[in-house]
């Protein structure tokens, strides 16, 4: 057996976190994207309601049923995986699992869980003990269920004892552990999820550090403190997740204090926090990019000579700076962030470039050479991408392009069923290559919101496949994504846009907000405490 054990060093982070739990800074800035700089005086944390705006309303907190990072980041607060990533995501750690074995044939994966966890109090429920055949009712029902397939190739989950567990998968599958870290994998009460049937979403149960306990349908959503949470013991009282789609709106509405968080800081609003005194300005480089997704399977767009006409006609310069007229983000050439180590510079230099007088003579070779009218879909913080984007059709190929804004909720239906023509949409995961090609671009995703496209190619699927399934190896399996990458450069899915920052608004009363390149939020966990200055 390879031994991948890690004993949890529960103790340490406890110190640790206790350590910077009370303290309040008046950093400013802070471009690492971690609040941790205390230059003001420090008081006593207080307890109190965080209260953070999102850029979008959740659809559903179901783990199995989840689509968007807005979702899955009220998710965190509330349950909890059997493993996580660390702060800069270069490192699995223990979560509900203590530690882990994995067969040589990376068929079978064994958990040793903690025998100190409850679930949250619930309808059909008091709070009773997790255990290993929860985490078996958990994972195969994402394996069966999840919206994204966020959790395949698992056969059955074996109850080998009281604590202790055996994944066995259909195939040899090195991605298990980071697919793991996900929040769709999140361990959940049976009697809950099937009490409340499709409700489930709307009164979710984990054994997160927060318990749910408010819902008001596109206002807010409240958790509170869970006085039964196995790990660090919230420094708040709870929190208060707002939605204002508007980035301006977000901005001043944490400079006037009606909240303390301010999630997607772009644009002028960017430069109204850098400026503010009495905020903070956190960023990191983001694994998270945004992209035009074609229709492969119908309309002009699944003619590759119509791609690459609207790929070289399309400035994707001019819309980072249009789009980002304040900094935040720079051109993306690939579907994979350059942080990720799949990244791969000779496919990206496939990527025609821009071109007007070239993609009006290859236009000219299809059916659609005086041009022709379609529909572009986006949600509404996206409309400056489409609006340059739609001038530039316009004035170099004589396309006209309509660009429909939906909410999310009916974006995503839209998108997942294939009904939209083109899509501008944005993609942040981990650094592993699985959790954006594989999602994104693999047959199997048709159907799902990563493929909404419809892309398919036999040779891409079993590269991505060979990837996960033939070698655990980062080296080897690096060399079969670059093979992938320049089959899909060459077939061009997608416009790759923008290459984004993860960036935050806090007022100076906020301590121990970290910053996340994947763009999540954790209030309690992984060495994090958040908490709130008098």
């Amino acid at each position: 057996m390879k031994s991948l054990k890690w004993m949890t060093i529960a103790l340490l982070i406890l110190v640790l976190a206790a350590c910077g739990g009370g303290a309040s800074s008046n950093a400013g800035q802070n471009t690492e994207g971690q609040d941790t700089a205390a230059t003001g005086e420090e008081t006593e944390a207080t307890g109190g309601n965080l209260r953070v705006a999102l850029a979008a309303t959740p659809k559903t907190l179901d783990p199995i049923a989840y689509t968007a990072v807005y979702e899955s980041n009220v998710m965190k607060s509330i349950f909890d995986t059997l493993v996580q990533y660390n702060d800069d995501l270069s490192e699995i750690q223990p979560a509900l699992a203590t530690e882990w074995e994995v067969s040589d044939d990376l068929k079978t994966y064994t958990f040793t869980l903690r025998d100190d966890v409850s679930f949250q109090p619930g309808e059909f429920q008091d709070g009773r003990p997790m255990t290993a055949e929860d985490v078996k009712y958990s994972l195969e029902r994402s394996s069966k269920e999840s919206a994204m397939n966020r959790l395949r190739n698992v056969e059955s989950v074996e109850v080998i004892g009281d604590n202790q567990v055996a994944v066995h998968m259909t195939e040899p599958y090195s991605a298990l552990l980071a697919v793991l870290t996900d929040m769709g994998n999140a361990i959940v009460p049976k009697e809950e999820v099937e009490g409340h049937g499709d409700a489930f979403g709307q009164n979710p149960v984990g054994t997160g550090p927060f318990a749910f306990s408010d819902w008001a349908k596109d206002d807010f959503i409240k958790v509170t403190a869970s006085e039964t949470y196995w790990g660090d013991k919230p420094n708040l009282d709870g929190v208060e997740w707002s939605f204002i789609s508007d980035g301006n709106m977000r901005a001043n509405a944490l400079r006037a204090g009606d909240i303390d968080v301010a999630t997607e800081i772009a644009g002028q609003a960017r430069a109204l926090v850098q400026t503010d005194d009495k905020l903070k300005f956190l960023s990191t480089p983001g694994l998270s990019i945004e992209y035009l997704a074609f229709n492969m399977t119908e309309g002009p767009t699944s003619d590759l000579k119509v791609r690459q006409a609207m790929q070289m006609a399309t400035n994707v310069e001019d819309i980072v700076k249009g789009a980002y007229q304040f900094g935040g983000a720079t051109p993306a050439r690939l579907p994979l962030p350059e942080a990720s180590w799949g990244y791969d510079e000779a496919a990206a230099g496939k990527i025609p470039g821009y071109d007007v007088d070239a993609a009006k003579a290859l236009l000219a070779e299809t059916d659609y050479a005086d041009g022709f009218s379609t529909e572009l879909y986006v949600i509404e913080k996206r409309v400056p991408h489409a609006t340059v984007f739609q001038t530039q059709m316009k004035e170099n190929l004589n396309i006209d392009v309509e660009i429909k804004t939906l909410e999310w909720g009916t974006f995503s239906d839209t998108v997942s069923k294939g009904q939209a023509p083109l899509y501008i949409m944005g993609w942040s995961w981990y650094p592993d290559p699985e959790f954006f090609l594989y999602q994104m671009l693999h047959s199997n995703q048709i159907g799902a919101l990563g493929n909404g496209g419809g892309y398919s190619n036999p040779e891409v699927d079993s590269l991505l496949t060979r990837a996960t399934s033939e070698t655990a190896d980062q080296g080897e399996r690096a060399e079969l994504y670059k093979q992938a990458l320049n089959i899909i450069s060459e077939d061009l899915p997608h416009i790759d846009m923008t290459q984004v920052e993860i960036t935050v608004g806090t007022t100076t009363k906020v301590n121990d907000y970290k910053v996340s390149p994947d763009g999540s939020i954790t209030i309690v966990g992984n060495g994090t405490n958040v908490s709130l200055s008098e």
